[in-house]
């Protein structure tokens, strides 16, 4: 075999974008730390602490909704940051953030505290999905005038997009790479002496070679696929479920403005669950002058149904 004439299998890796590769990975102090420098625009000397916290947030009432971050961090001991890791589009992904950051904002007072004592709230979202329009990638948002005049610092909301074109060589784009990477040929891809990236490398490199780790990662990624092959099934039955249901329920108010509707009749409408059929039954009932009219186009006469205009007796 000449050299070069065949390549190499690419080495998979476990994926950085599976929730517990992520959490495995963002455990280690230098990760969390040269990436909030890298996102926050912090330098380096200025990053005292990174401490993970408890990711449930403050919940005031029981029936208030629970919320619960994929990660959370105290950064220098004065402010929160959230991490939320997003993969599939969801629909409300922004009131949800801005739910969270509520809740983490407002959980920061202690009983008997002043509102001196509210801490700097931040959020990191990492999506594997476009949310806003636009090439940037990296989007931050703080609350500020129209002029850009800024408010307060207090509220900030960070929006990484894996999906969109890199530009440029900032430390954004290599961790994006790093999320993205499916195997040890993205990683030599990764151009970088960022001590934070390099230990999440290895990390990962760790994660793929180990067999019970590897194990543990593709038992939930098999979960996690199944999971959603079911939330997709449930959905596409309730779609045609819930049309199904409506299209019977249009037929007989069609068929109630005609006189009462037998019982047998809104039984067996009401049962039907062919969905061609019941189209059939409403343009039929559109089209009807009476009920019997009804039941000889579409096949439901009884045996009384010879006399026209009658609408009652049986049905079939």
């Amino acid at each position: 075999m000449k050299n070069g004439s065949h390549k190499a299998p690419k080495r998979e890796l476990v994926s950085l974008k599976v929730d517990y590769v992520f959490k495995e990975a963002f455990s280690h102090e230098k990760v969390r730390k040269y990436f909030l420098s890298d996102v926050l625009d912090i330098p380096l000397k200025d990053i005292r602490s990174v401490k993970l916290t408890t990711p449930h947030l403050w919940k005031k009432s029981g029936w208030q909704k629970e919320s619960i971050l994929d990660m959370a961090i105290d950064l220098n001991g004065d402010a929160d940051v959230a991490f939320e890791l997003q993969v599939r589009l969801q629909k409300y992904w922004t009131k949800r953030q801005l739910f969270y950051l509520a809740k983490m904002f407002t959980g920061s007072l202690k009983a008997g505290h002043n509102y001196d004592k509210l801490r700097r709230c931040i959020s990191i979202g990492i999506l594997n999905f476009n949310l806003t329009d636009g090439e940037e990638y990296h989007n931050e948002y703080r609350l500020r005038t129209k002029n850009g005049k800024e408010l307060t610092d207090l509220f900030e909301i960070h929006i990484i997009e894996l999906r969109k074109s890199l530009q440029g060589t900032n430390a954004i784009n290599d961790w994006i790479q790093l999320f993205n990477a499916e195997s040890e040929e993205d990683l030599r891809m990764i151009k970088t002496e960022n001590a934070g990236i390099l230990e999440a490398m290895e990390v990962l490199r760790t994660m793929s070679l180990s067999k019970t780790l590897r194990y543990f990662y593709e038992e939930r990624l098999k979960a996690r696929r199944d999971r959603h092959a079911r939330e997709e099934y449930v959905l596409d039955q309730g779609i045609a479920l819930g049309e199904i249901r409506g299209m019977a329920l249009a037929t007989l108010q069609l068929l109630s403005t005609m006189g009462d509707v037998p019982k047998e009749l809104e039984d067996k409408i009401m049962e039907e669950k062919e969905l061609d059929t019941l189209k059939k039954w409403l343009k039929a009932a559109a089209a009807s002058q009476n009920l019997q009219q009804f039941r000889e186009s579409c096949g439901l006469c009884a045996l009384d149904c010879d006399s026209p205009g009658s609408s009652a007796g049986s049905d079939f």
